[in-house]
């Protein structure tokens, strides 16, 4: 994955699902020995995914190999899972640090610190990034259902950074948005069988407590496509959980939905 792909945004929206998860919800710990020392990461992979994989909490994953926001990591990175943390993120493979690697072994120039390899330059700080954009300004977004709102937005609370739309088992769940499926999957306890869907840089929406998936990872939609059916699953009632984050941070989707 390229820089400037995503900015970290599904690493921030999935961390906060997790930190916000039902009572009970058991992490390993790093000394689990089901846990490996190091992960390699492949393409379309997600600091939470990873992280979800071995239950471990994804910031804690973060921390240990120094990646701060926007948490952008990239194919080929070996990140630690266990043992002291870095004190600088693992590389990302450039096709010049392979090409140098290459030089190097075939008596290439070496560096005027006794022909050990050179340090890549420290890249240049992230620049601060755009305030969300104004609510309701393109009209681009729909209900996800057709429900009742039976749980409002709060920011103060971390199982409630999004709206409990209520309905029935199997009512259909739509796209928000149009966008691009990230991810797809049941591997977040509480939240049941949750879709995210990016829709630009700066956008993604997510849905929890599905019954049934109808897309997968990769799938391009448009907005009103359905996507998934209604569920129950880590609730005392049929609901959806929805959420709009901008820039990671959530938002209260009221503010974005059209009026109904």
């Amino acid at each position: 994955m390229h820089e400037r792909v995503l900015r970290g945004l599904i690493f921030v929206l999935l961390a906060a699902l997790l930190a916000a998860a039902v009572s009970g919800c058991a992490l390993r710990t790093p000394g689990d020995s089901r846990v490996p020392d190091t992960h390699t990461v492949s393409r379309g992979e997600t600091l939470y995914s990873i992280a979800s994989r071995y239950g471990l909490e994804w910031r804690a994953v973060a921390r240990r190999n120094a990646i701060g926001a926007p948490y952008t990591i990239h194919p080929g990175q070996r990140l630690r899972l266990t043992g002291p943390a870095r004190s600088s993120p693992p590389p990302a493979p450039t096709r010049e640090t392979a090409g140098s690697s290459r030089s190097s072994s075939s008596g290439g120039k070496a560096s005027g610190n006794g022909g050990g390899a050179s340090s890549a330059p420290a890249p240049d700080p992230e620049p601060e990034p755009d305030p969300p954009p104004a609510p309701r300004g393109d009209g681009q977004w729909v209900w996800p259902a057709d429900g009742e709102v039976v749980r409002g937005f709060s920011d103060s609370a971390s199982t409630r950074q999004g709206l409990g739309i209520g309905g029935e088992v199997g009512d259909p769940v739509r796209a928000a948005r149009s966008g691009e499926i990230v991810y797809a999957g049941g591997g977040l306890v509480g939240y049941g069988r949750m879709i995210i869907v990016r829709h630009d840089e700066r956008f993604l929406s997510a849905y929890g407590h599905n019954d049934r998936l109808l897309v997968e990872e990769g799938d391009t939609v448009e907005g009103g496509d359905e996507i998934a059916r209604l569920g129950a699953s880590g609730t005392d009632l049929p609901m959806l959980h929805f959420e709009i984050r901008v820039d990671g941070s959530p938002v209260d989707p009221a503010s974005y939905l059209p009026d109904r």
